[in-house]
């Protein structure tokens, strides 16, 4: 047999170590793992370099349309930055849908929106205050492959919060139907308190406290474990709550609960929104302080999985108003999310960028890992090179890690066998990427 692609002379992540192996590729997918000499159309050096499975960013919103906003990344120009990042599927969402038929309709919007992507890529169903029972949506949800359900605990003002009856009807049938239950965990009575005030960037913090996503995550994770459901908690922003779901939760921990976090709450603290240029560091969930921001990273056993939550927009765009409710809120990340990871945590960081996403989304075996008979994306990751943070391939026009040193650099992203980037080249085209359906999951 001749093989298409040999990937020689790299360190093989495989099941938590690694193996000094060539890898071979065959119509896509991995083919031989072996120290034998195969015969391959063309041949890769990896220089002793490190040979992981490609990430799985499960939190994006490309070409996002909220307010009167859309996020500026759509999904060719994002999946490139993400390729760039070692990314080679993600996972974005629906519009918030309050019906059935309108999940039906926002899932076919979205599919053309994503034909473009250069990456593959699947979809979390999303409800706003559904009238339809839970059985349906779910049935529904899970037959367009989207066995993941995100709902928000918040935005009533906007009629977008799911009330605790309809998310106890959804855990409850969860494990059994077989889907995850994704959450934006804020509690919205607290963050009413705030509503119809005008906010400078500099309260962002204050006016989103932490105890609103701590109180609200607590009692989820409650739920969860009565009914034995399948709950995903996007987003953590504070230590305290890592800290807190670890003390009270640990024996349900990766079974009845997954905590997400994203990079920015590891790196960035609440004092950015004090800055001048305070504006372009808005998101919600807000960063923490510092306290909280260093508490998480002595928590990041709690977490299993990483996030990007990448939503971009220009300057512009964030320097548009005055006040948090005229402002567009989001950064992007899917460029520098597993360096950052890296840099902090090293090998440990790994997993929750591969198998640890495959598993808990309905990807495994054919993402995540590095196995024969898996899809043939691959990242070629240096370990010892250090660099500083500067450009990126975003349409957004800044970029809020700019000028943070960094340790290990994603030299090649290769997709179902297909150089998406060789060398720090670009050579991903349109429409590359697919709609990978997950019918059912499993925990």
């Amino acid at each position: 047999m001749v093989y298409d692609l040999a990937i020689k002379n790299g360190l093989v992540y495989i099941k938590g170590d690694f193996v000094k192996a060539d890898v071979y590729v065959k119509e896509g997918k991995i083919a031989a793992i072996t120290r034998n000499d195969l015969e391959a159309r063309e041949v890769y050096d990896a220089k002793g370099n490190f040979v992981l499975p490609g990430f799985i960013d499960p939190h994006v919103h490309f070409k996002l349309r909220v307010a009167n906003w859309t996020s500026v990344d759509d999904f060719y120009h994002g999946s490139v930055s993400a390729a760039f990042g070692g990314i080679t599927t993600i996972i974005d969402f629906i519009d918030p849908a309050s019906s059935v038929k309108e999940i039906e309709e926002f899932f076919k919007n979205r599919l053309e929106d994503a034909k473009d992507s250069v990456i593959d890529y699947a979809f979390h169903s999303t409800i706003a205050n559904p009238k339809d029972p839970a059985e349906e949506v779910a049935k529904v949800s899970k037959a367009l492959g989207m066995a993941s359900i995100k709902l928000f605990t918040t935005y009533s003002n906007t009629d977008r919060r799911t009330y605790d009856r309809y998310i106890d009807d959804l855990l409850t049938l969860s494990r059994n139907m077989g889907f995850v239950v994704v959450v934006h965990a804020e509690n919205d009575e607290i963050i009413k308190k705030y509503e119809g005030t005008k906010i400078l960037p500099k309260d962002h913090s204050k006016s989103r406290p932490t105890i609103a996503e701590l109180s609200e995550v607590v009692k989820l994770a409650q739920m969860s474990v009565y009914r034995d459901g399948q709950l995903y908690i996007v987003h953590v922003s504070s230590g305290i709550t890592a800290k807190e779901v670890f003390r009270r939760f640990s024996d349900a921990l990766f079974e009845n609960i997954i905590l997400e976090s994203c990079p920015h709450y590891f790196w960035l603290d609440e004092t950015f929104f004090e800055r001048q240029d305070g504006k372009l560091f808005l998101m919600t969930p807000p960063l923490r302080s510092l306290y909280e921001r260093d508490l998480l990273r002595e928590n990041f056993d709690a977490i299993y999985t990483i996030g990007t939550d990448h939503c971009s927009f220009t300057k512009e765009l964030k320097n548009s108003g005055e006040y948090t409710t005229e402002i567009p809120q989001g950064i992007g990340g899917v460029e520098f999310s597993f360096v950052l990871m890296y840099t902090l945590f090293g090998e440990e960081v790994i997993d929750r960028f591969t198998e640890n996403v495959a598993r808990v989304y309905g990807l495994y075996p054919k993402k995540g890992v590095v196995e024969v008979g898996s899809d043939a994306d691959i990242v070629i990751f240096d370990p010892r090179a250090e660099w500083t943070i500067k450009d990126h391939h975003s349409v957004s026009d800044y970029n809020v890690y700019e000028g943070i040193k960094v340790k290990g650099k994603i030299l090649s992203t290769i997709s179902k066998g297909k150089f998406l980037v060789k060398d720090g080249e670009f050579l991903g085209e349109k429409g590359w990427g697919r709609y990978l359906e997950r019918k059912e999951i499993y925990w």
